[in-house]
């Protein structure tokens, strides 16, 4: 189904949805930065496991912080560390893949050899491994899942370098007496730009689902400090007494999920043109 934009334009109806969800979610970290109904932090014993009312719209956890409130700030929190993640591994990845694919001989076959040996590797157990090294906290975890999802971006870009590097306008930048690093950052990268985008978007929900993951595990952002995985986490023993504790957590993630996905869906059929009829 599509929609009609202004212009005579179209939109794909999970096109926008993605659009909705992300914009909305985005949103919501960008508010939590400057204001929260109530503080996310504050102990209230008085007000504990309180069910969702007009007080406290989705209810309280077991220390009476306002659940709404932990939301927002898990929100800004969540996204940041899929930010910093997904904008950490894309830079690494391409420059790696770039200097693999352009570079080729000795040079591709070491890189391909160490990257080979990292994707045999579940992103999610390099990801377990690399934090008992840099410790479970905010950036221990971009760093861990940065480098554990990195070796599947430079596989990406190092195959659209090889399918480029032999095109004609290459060729031509070369004939005017251009350097090769200079032909590779102008004019063989920017043509990795699509497939690298619409890895970049995936890998958003990736990171997303495995900062959850390794919080339900005990080692994602230590508390008090909310993430949507730390909360769903610290719901588990009431979940059969305050099940919202663990409902709008693993809503906010579903969502979120289904957001990235659409608009990565959205973005491969815009960029990809054997996706374009």
């Amino acid at each position: 189904m599509m929609l009609k934009l202004p212009g005579g334009r179209q939109l794909s109806l999970g096109a926008a949805i993605g659009i909705v969800l992300v914009g909305f979610f985005v949103a919501a970290a960008l508010i939590g930065s400057v204001w929260t109904p109530h503080d996310p932090l504050k102990i209230n014993i008085l007000q504990r496991m309180k069910p969702p009312g007009a007080a406290f719209l989705l209810g309280t956890d077991e220390f009476g912080r306002d659940v709404l409130s932990r939301l927002i700030a898990g929100a800004r929190n969540s996204l940041l560390i899929a930010a910093l993640t997904v904008g950490g591994a894309v830079s690494a990845g391409a420059l790696l893949g770039l200097l693999a694919g352009y570079a080729r001989g000795h040079v591709d076959r070491l890189l391909m050899m160490i990257n080979d040996a990292l994707l045999a590797f579940p992103g999610i157990l390099l990801a377990l491994g690399l934090l008992a090294v840099f410790g479970a906290n905010k950036y221990g975890i971009v760093l861990a899942l940065a480098l554990a999802y990195m070796p599947s971006v430079t596989r990406v870009v190092r195959g659209s370098v090889l399918s480029v590097r032999a095109r004609e306008f290459v060729e031509a930048s070369r004939i005017l007496g251009n350097s090769e690093a200079y032909t590779a950052w102008r004019h063989v990268l920017p043509n990795c730009i699509a497939p690298l985008t619409v890895l970049a978007t995936s890998m958003l929900g990736w990171v997303l689902l495995a900062e959850g993951a390794l919080s339900f595990l005990g080692l994602g952002v230590p508390p008090p400090e909310a993430t949507w995985g730390n909360m769903l986490s610290a719901a588990r023993p009431f979940i059969g007494q305050a099940a919202w504790l663990a409902i709008f957590p693993g809503l906010c993630i579903s969502l979120a999920l289904l957001g990235v996905n659409l608009l990565g869906d959205a973005l491969r059929d815009r960029l990809d043109p054997r996706m374009r009829q």
